[in-house]
């Protein structure tokens, strides 16, 4: 089945005009999706048996999380820097 315009765009929606010859929202003509057939071929989707969480563990894999927040280090540093900070100034008043 082919798409006639006028009408609304079977891939993104729209309303494409009479005598268009692709969708203005989407650019999709007969060639490229407006053909029933074509509604879902080359998009590369993963199929009803598709395992998301498999999907996760080969791609991250399942070691530890990285740490969160500010190293021990960071919160020492700050800490020094404002007691010379204010030491800084009580020594100029």
């Amino acid at each position: 089945m082919v798409f006639r315009p006028p009408g609304d765009c079977p891939v993104c929606g729209a309303p494409v005009p009479p005598r268009a010859r692709a969708c203005p929202e989407c650019g999709a003509d007969d060639r490229s999706g407006w053909r029933e057939d074509d509604a879902g071929s080359g998009l590369d989707l993963p199929d009803d048996g598709f395992d998301y969480d498999s999907f996760i563990r080969e791609e991250f894999g399942t070691g530890p999380a990285p740490p969160r927040g500010i190293h021990p280090i960071w919160w020492i540093t700050g800490i020094l820097l404002a007691v010379m900070l204010a030491m800084a100034l009580l020594r100029c008043w």
